[in-house]
């Protein structure tokens, strides 16, 4: 609901300042006053066509503020959008702002943030509908017309049936699609996928493989210089040279002496036993490095064999993986996609089987959808050829246009017989209306403009008020072609549309102006030389004057009809008087 509109340097209006309550809000005052260039300032503020005449003369740019409470009708599509946009700052409240700049460019904001116009439009269109000079209307939407109907006709249970089967249905096909085109290459890629396992199943790799191989590639092409220090230090340790005894006959003269001291010196013993052990373990240390020299192996042949293989399994990392388990991997994981392609031809039988039974089931739920829509559909063009005539359009018709489309893909509904289908449903809807009798019916963004347009708008409204989650309707003047009586009509009917949005309406009959829960009277005066547009909210005596100034020039007769058509309204509504 828009609870407040501020607009500077916007055409000739200075500053203005408007605080709406909810209901029926009624604007009166002079031609060319600025009534509609209200008007126009919101359908600029919504995502509107800006141009640099649009500013006040003198002034660098115009800007157009409003602040709107959100209703639980749109809570949650609004909140969508601004969390998405990452702009919700107070979950009962929003801001739309626009800023025209005298150099032609514009600026859009919501909640103070520059956002692109695209985005304000997006929102806009969520919260306000304006019938004035443009076309920004939902009802003249046709993607608009299906939801309406649906909504008025208490169909959104049968619709969530329908949506889930259609659901289960996309990803069906969706699967379908990609097992066709990997079918279509099948052949190609079981012909890579079998080459590549092969290749790393002839290798027989072994975790850790790599690494023996490695060290055994050492030692073989070291076997040479191993063998030589291996020996040095045997013989050092144990064989000794004629020049040099061993280490180890050496240490056997350092226990003999040892043992001749601890035979004389008892308390020495210990030394006996430490020499002894030293003893052992160069013993077993000199056995050792015989061993490992007679394991040195002089192989060149061995020793290709070993850089072949570590040769191999550096080409399979490059193509399969950074080592050998990455590679092991890899030939799992194509056994697998092969294993998935083979079994394709299975696995798109059961689908189409799927694609079957959900196709007839959702065949069976869009009928019923339809029917319950058809049903809706009579009852709606009844209601709105009542609410047509209320208002002098006696003659004219509305209906609603259901289309289907025969499509070999589509559901079945009789023998042979296949129809698209969409998200929504079986059927392409659209309201028609022919405005004059022995017009044919022609869609609603063909009809004329003016009260005729007006007039349907408001009997949809109406109609449809229930349905419509837009809380902010506005209507330019909509009594343009009707008399004072139907103008009590249309006041009383905007009135009860006000039930459930709130409606501000420019008007220039009192009958319809009596309706008002809040009265605007929109004046033109002279100031510095210039002229300026001011708003005041009326009330009691005021009120009661403008009615009678609108009626003619005021006197006891005007006053007198000005308080009998606040009396009617008052009968009609039940309310207090205002």
């Amino acid at each position: 609901m828009l609870t407040e509109l501020r607009i500077e340097n916007f055409a000739i209006i200075d500053q203005l300042e408007l605080l709406f309550k909810p209901g029926l809000v009624t604007f009166t005052g002079e031609t060319g006053a600025g009534k509609s260039i209200i008007i126009d300032a919101v359908e600029t503020l919504l995502g509107g066509r800006v141009d640099v005449s649009m500013i006040r003369s003198g002034a660098k740019n115009a800007t157009i503020e409003a602040t709107f409470q959100v209703t639980p009708a749109v809570r949650a599509n609004v909140h969508s959008i601004l969390k998405r946009e990452e702009l919700l700052d107070d979950p009962d409240y929003f801001i739309l702002g626009r800023e025209i700049r005298f150099e032609g460019r514009s600026v859009a904001r919501i909640n103070g943030r520059t956002v692109t116009v695209g985005l304000l439009r997006e929102l806009g269109e969520l919260v306000v509908d304006v019938h004035g000079q443009s076309e920004h209307l939902s009802l003249l939407r046709v993607r608009e017309h299906l939801g309406l109907l649906d909504r008025y006709a208490d169909a959104e249970d049968l619709l969530l049936a329908y949506s889930a089967t259609y659901r289960q249905l996309m990803n069906v096909r969706k699967e379908i699609k990609e097992l066709r085109l990997e079918e279509s290459e099948a052949a190609r890629r079981i012909d890579l996928l079998s080459y590549q396992i092969n290749e790393i199943e002839s290798a027989r790799l072994q975790p850790g493989e790599e690494e023996d191989l490695l060290s055994e590639r050492t030692r073989l092409a070291n076997a040479e210089s191993l063998a030589s220090l291996a020996q040095q230090a045997l013989t050092n340790l144990d064989e000794g040279t004629p020049e040099a005894p061993s280490a180890i006959d050496l240490l056997g003269q350092v226990m003999d002496a040892l043992q001749d001291l601890a035979r004389i010196d008892s308390s020495r013993s210990r030394l006996v036993e430490d020499i002894q052990g030293t003893f052992s373990s160069l013993t077993e240390l000199a056995r050792g490095l015989r061993g490992y020299i007679e394991s040195i192996e002089f192989n060149p042949k061995r020793l290709d064999q070993v850089e072949e293989r570590l040769v191999m399994i550096q080409n399979l990392k490059r193509k399969y993986g950074d080592s050998i388990p990455a590679i092991l991997s890899f030939a799992a994981n194509a056994r697998q996609q092969m294993e998935t392609i083979q079994g394709a031809s299975e696995r798109l039988a059961e689908l189409a089987t799927q694609e079957a039974n959900l196709l007839a089931v959702l065949g069976e739920r869009g009928k019923l959808l339809s029917q319950k829509r058809q049903q809706a559909a009579g009852q709606l063009n009844q209601e709105m050829e009542a609410e047509l005539a209320d208002l002098r359009m006696s003659g004219a018709r509305f209906s609603i246009d259901f289309q289907q489309r025969p499509d070999p893909n589509g559901v079945p509904l009789t023998e042979g017989h296949r129809v698209a289908f969409d998200a929504t449903g079986l059927e392409r809807v659209e309201f028609l209306i022919a405005p004059n009798p022995g017009e044919g019916l022609k869609p609603l963004v063909r009809i004329a403009s003016g009260g005729e347009t007006s007039r349907l708008m408001l009997s949809l409204k109406n109609v449809l008020a229930r349905a419509d989650n837009v809380s902010t309707l506005i209507f330019d003047e909509i009594d343009q072609g009707i008399g004072g009586r139907v103008g009590s009509i249309v006041g009383h009917k905007l009135w009860r549309l006000a039930r459930h949005h709130q409606v501000l309406c420019i008007t220039h009959l009192p009958q319809l102006a009596a309706f008002g829960e809040q009265h605007l009277q929109v004046q033109k005066h002279l100031q510095d030389g210039r002229t300026i547009t001011s708003v005041v909210d009326l009330s009691d005596e005021n009120r009661l004057r403008e009615l009678a100034q609108m009626l003619g020039e005021i006197s006891s007769a005007t006053m007198h009809s000005a308080r009998e058509m606040l009396e009617t309204a008052q009968a009609l509504t039940d309310s207090k008087p205002t």
